[in-house]
């Protein structure tokens, strides 16, 4: 049975020094709460594992997105900007199977992440705006073995009335 990742970029984030504690600015809260409130209305699987990158910004996002679902929030120190996608990958063969997991951190990381997985190579990864999301899906995480199920941005997003 396929196992399903699903890989987020933070909100849009200000200015700032250090850049570890840049923070979500409004827009970027309504981006991260559309593409919450979509999550929700899909019913996202239960056991969803949600981790953020230690990054203010990233947790910012978590948060929006872990109370939507009612998932609590992880920190994981190796989603940070310029942290190795192996390293990432190294981590998800670790991982128990059957619990689909949310990974919420920067560019360029989920974009080299996505291309090491779905491609094979770093440098083939997708461009993610801002609250952007990857859906994969594989057997095994390792490099070239995933699919992109779906890629969605905030502005492709319109929630189901229930």
């Amino acid at each position: 049975m396929a196992e399903r990742l699903l890989i987020l970029r933070h909100g849009e984030a200000g200015p700032g020094v250090p850049d570890a504690e840049r923070e979500l600015t409004g827009q970027g809260s309504h981006e991260v709460g559309r593409l919450a409130a979509w999550l929700a209305a899909r019913d996202e699987p239960a056991g969803l594992r949600l981790l953020a990158s230690p990054y203010r910004r990233a947790r910012q996002t978590a948060a929006i997105i872990g109370e939507a679902l009612g998932v609590p929030v992880e920190t994981l120190p190796i989603l940070t900007p310029d942290d190795d996608p192996s390293a990432v990958v190294d981590w998800l063969l670790g991982q128990t199977q059957g619990r689909p997991l949310m990974l919420v951190s920067h560019m360029p990381l989920v974009g080299a992440l996505t291309g090491l997985l779905v491609e094979g190579r770093t440098d083939r990864g997708p461009g993610f705006p801002t609250a952007a999301l990857a859906e994969l899906e594989a057997e095994v995480w390792a490099a070239g073995c995933a699919r992109l199920a779906r890629f969605n941005t905030p502005s492709d997003l319109t929630p189901r009335v229930r």
